[in-house]
């Protein structure tokens, strides 16, 4: 089973960037969307049941125009859960969840701390997170998570680990949180087979970042522990230009 997670910054504008034909071509069997900054109203749903995904499950935010998430899907799940219940964390539209026979898939977009109010705001969605994810795992041990975490776990996940020491998304509090979130039953599965540095995800459009590859890593297919065997591989696909991210993929046996 293949499964893609990526943040499209606008499910709209990237259609218009040839997303559809992409999404055809890589034919993952699932993928989770973040960003998709729009409803279901405004998404082309019979366009993408014919590139072969007729299970669709949108969950926007109530702001207009703003992060949102998604799971396309060819086959389908035997559920699906739209947010976390937990208010705070489900009016910006950050999590869907689909359960499959033995294992359950995740779109994940977790707030960025661009100022002080929306850092304090991303460090309580973390730690409600986590309570949620460790009581979500007794029912449903088998978990991939895939979304934009909105942080670079270690000093090879960035391009500039040393200017960007004190800036949101490498702060050593959001690290902390990320390397305790992996070691509570995650396996990064990308650093699991590539150990390389260089290998990143998200691209500043400013100053030609991801023409000269300076980059962080922030979209994570965290894997739970139970199905780390089977994992097969792990990938950044840098090639797919929809979006100031990249898709990254899991295939799971």
């Amino acid at each position: 089973m293949k499964i893609i997670s990526y943040n499209v910054n606008g499910i709209r504008a990237a259609i218009t960037k040839g997303f559809l034909d992409w999404l055809k071509a890589a034919n993952p069997d699932v993928i989770c969307l973040q960003e998709i900054k729009a409803t279901q109203d405004q998404i082309p749903v019979m366009e993408i049941e014919m590139a072969g995904y007729p299970y669709q499950y949108y969950f926007p935010a109530q702001k207009k125009g703003y992060s949102g998430v998604a799971i396309l899907s060819k086959i389908e799940p035997k559920q699906v859960v739209f947010g976390t219940g937990i208010p705070h964390m489900d009016f910006e539209g950050r999590n869907v969840r689909a359960d499959f026979e033995d294992f359950s898939v995740m779109s994940l977009y977790l707030p960025s701390g661009t100022n002080i109010d929306r850092l304090d705001h991303k460090f309580k969605y973390m730690d409600d997170f986590q309570e949620y994810i460790n009581n979500l795992k007794k029912e449903i041990p088998n978990l991939v998570i895939g979304g934009d975490y909105n942080i670079c776990h270690e000093a090879i996940d960035i391009h500039d680990p040393i200017r960007n020491a004190k800036v949101s998304g490498f702060l050593p509090e959001e690290r902390a949180w990320l390397d305790a979130f992996m070691k509570s039953g995650f396996v990064d599965s990308f650093r699991h087979f590539n150990k390389e540095p260089h290998n990143y995800s998200w691209w500043s459009y400013r100053a030609n970042a991801r023409e000269n590859n300076k980059g962080w890593r922030i979209d994570y297919n965290l894997v739970s522990e139970p199905m780390k065997d089977r994992m097969k591989r792990a990938l950044i696909l840098p090639e797919a230009k929809h979006s100031d991210h990249c898709p990254i993929l899991v295939e799971i046996e």
